[in-house]
């Protein structure tokens, strides 16, 4: 586990204008997965960003934006800031250039089809809000420690966690922690950001995959990166 703190540099984030309305709080109309047990989750509301939402096409690559832009759109909304520069979601591009100008990428990043992972996350993060985060790099999700940990967050925060991992690759996030009553099973809602086309509805997401609670021993085994918002 580690908490970082990346310097601070100017960045203008410039109004956006999408071609279409994205959805909002696309799990929503999404049910428990068992009819008893705990359920924590996430407070507040936030933007579903994929693959192509804004225009910018990087279905293959961009899956690691998209899970940041969604999280900032959350980190906005639980700020109740009142000043105009901090309510745009950050572009791609622009995402890219904030990498390149705090020296985690080197120039020919901005422009490239480059993945980011959860530091490069963070850091995006750090530079905007100056929001403070707990990276846990995990061998076993589900592990009683690691779930024990993300239990405690939903608990303490009710936030938004991003996940990347080294053999599962695909960026999501998690935003809800269930332990079933009758079988101790835990399952994680996830939010996937690869949907590639326009959305007609959250029952359209859910179901085709894109928004699910995953039982824990069901994610594929190796090593995750999770990136926790400590948002009070």
């Amino acid at each position: 586990m580690a908490t970082c703190e990346a310097a601070s540099v100017p960045v203008k984030i410039q109004p956006k204008k999408y071609a279409y309305s994205l959805l909002e709080d696309p799990q929503r109309t999404l049910p428990p997965p068992t009819a008893s047990g705990e359920t924590l989750c996430i407070r507040d509301s936030f933007d579903y960003f994929h693959y192509g939402c804004d225009g910018h096409q990087d279905a293959g690559w961009g899956c690691g934006y998209r899970t940041l832009q969604s999280a900032i759109s959350w980190i906005i909304r639980r700020k109740g800031t009142s000043l105009k520069e901090d309510q745009y979601v950050p572009s791609i591009p622009e995402i890219q250039q904030i990498l390149v100008q705090i020296g985690d990428k080197g120039a020919r990043f901005e422009g490239s089809r480059d993945w980011i992972g959860t530091l490069e996350e963070f850091y995006v993060i750090d530079v905007l809000y100056q929001l403070p985060c707990r990276i846990l790099h995990v061998e076993e999700l589900g592990s009683s420690e690691v779930l024990a940990q993300i239990r405690s967050y939903f608990e303490d925060y009710q936030g938004f966690i991003a996940v990347g991992g080294i053999s599962d690759t695909a960026s999501k996030a998690i935003i809800g922690y269930h332990s079933s009553a009758e079988s101790g099973r835990v399952y994680l809602l996830i939010v996937d950001p690869h949907f590639a086309s326009v959305p007609s509805s959250r029952q359209q997401l859910i179901d085709q995959g894109y928004v699910r609670w995953v039982p824990v021993d069901e994610f594929p085994a190796g090593t995750y990166n999770l990136c926790l918002i400590l948002q009070p």
